[in-house]
This record gives C-alpha cells, structure tokens and sequence, in this order.
C-alpha cells in the first residue's frame, strides 16, 4: 500500500502539532498540509487530495461539518471528526462515520483509528464512504429533530445526559452550564447553537443567558419594568426578561 496522504484540520496550532507528532514515526503516513479552517481545508482538500482528513468539528467561519457540506462525493476523503467534549460527536456516533477522536484523547486511542483508518484504505471496511456521504446528505437535508440527549465530560468520563432531565441551562462564555437536578455539567457550547438543536416545545429561551425546560416550570411571576420571575418546582427562581415575554404568547391559551 502506497503511503497514506494525510491533510489535519484543526484551529488550534497546539493540537495540529500533536496530530502531527503522533503520526510522524508511522512510515505507511506523510502529512501533506495543515489547515486553522474550514475554508482552507476545502481549497486544500480539492488541490492536494488527500486520502484522509483529521477535521475539528468547531472553527471560526466553516466548522467541520460545513467543509464536508460544500465538499462533492468526488472530492470526499476518508475523514476522521476530531471534537472537544461536546455533543457533536453523537453526530459522528449516529451516522458511524470513520472515526472520531475526542479531545483530549491518548496514544492508544490514537493508535486504534489510525488502525482502522489503514484497514479502511485497505478495502477492508467498504460502509465508510457509504457513511460518509450519509452525513453530506443529512447536512443537506436535515431532518431537524431536536437533540434528545447531549454528550458530556465529566471527571474524565463521558456522560450522555437526556435533554428531557435537563432543568435549565445558563450561559458561561463559549461555554454553556447544564443543570439536571442535583448536578451540573459544563458544556463547550454557546447558548444560541444550542437552543436551535433543542426542541423548541419543550425548551424555551427566557433570557439571553437562559434556557429553561418548560416541564420543570411551575409558575411564572410579574416583577417589574416587564420582567417575570420564572419559579422551577424545585424553588429555583430565574428571570425572564422583557425582551423575551413575546416567546411565551404560543404557549398562551
């Protein structure tokens, strides 16, 4: 088998440096280019074809789903998601693409894709394009059904935690705090993408910083100036902001 022609995605500087040390002892690979984002990696897929991609799912502009987007079955390489601890990689879970690395990850976790990578190209897994392309078509043609879990980390484990135990989520940054019960869970997510994955008759934005299950409300209180207080039954007390009182008006009877 000729050498593999690798192409790494990545916006962080740090993490295409790792990529690239893990893979230089192997002789079967030679790196080809790298790229800090999605409009890059799209020029750089179609001019250097290469035979696979390591492709971050978040970076500025184009994300790693949107190169895929744009990209023709002709143009598609194997490819390889690499994502923090978020909920893109159930995307990756459920169309079973290639394979997935989740940051951080380690050696051996390494070594077992670039494994199945090499028995892919060997034509020893004939579904991978298949797949591949079923993600293309889904970003296509979404089906637009809400998120009915999320995949979180938490104390070096992953958890999948179901949107409907979910109590509210607030924004932190680019990062988003869930809570469900008596836990809470940090996200690498902003609170505006995420409110467009979660079902909308369910979750309802109140603030620009909150998200609350509606299932969890047990009364809303007139406060001043047209803001309200939302009271969980659990007795958390959130607000709602006047410039969100309008969203209430289809849940009005």
């Amino acid at each position: 088998m000729s050498r593999i022609r690798v192409l790494l995605v990545d916006d962080e500087p740090l993490a295409r440096d790792r990529l690239r040390r893990l893979l230089e002892p192997d002789p079967d690979i030679v790196v080809v280019g790298e790229c800090a984002d999605g409009v890059e990696a799209i020029a750089a897929i179609r001019e250097k074809a290469p035979d696979l991609v390591f492709l971050d799912v978040q970076m500025p502009e184009k994300g790693g789903f949107d190169v895929l987007d744009e990209l023709g079955p002709d143009d598609l390489p194997a490819i390889v998601f690499v994502t923090a601890y978020d909920h893109h990689a159930i995307k990756a879970f459920e169309v079973s693409a290639l394979d997935y690395l989740l940051k951080p990850f380690d050696e051996d976790r390494f070594a077992r894709t670039l494994a199945r990578v090499k028995a892919h190209l060997r034509g020893e897994d004939d579904e991978v394009h298949r797949r591949t392309l079923a993600l293309v078509e889904e970003l296509r043609h979404p089906r637009h059904r809400p998120l009915d879990r999320l995949l979180i980390r938490a104390s070096g484990r992953l958890v999948f935690l179901r949107t409907d135990e979910i109590d509210y989520i607030e924004a932190e940054g680019n990062y988003v705090r869930v809570h469900a019960g008596a836990a809470d869970h940090q996200l690498r997510e902003t609170l505006s993408r995420l409110e467009t994955q979660l079902d909308p008759d369910r979750f309802l934005r109140i603030h620009r910083s909150t998200i609350v299950n509606l299932d969890r409300v047990k009364e809303i209180q007139p406060l001043f100036h047209g803001e309200h207080r939302v009271v969980l039954r659990d007795g958390t007390e959130l607000t709602l902001s006047r410039g969100y009182r309008d969203r209430l008006a289809r849940f009005e009877r």
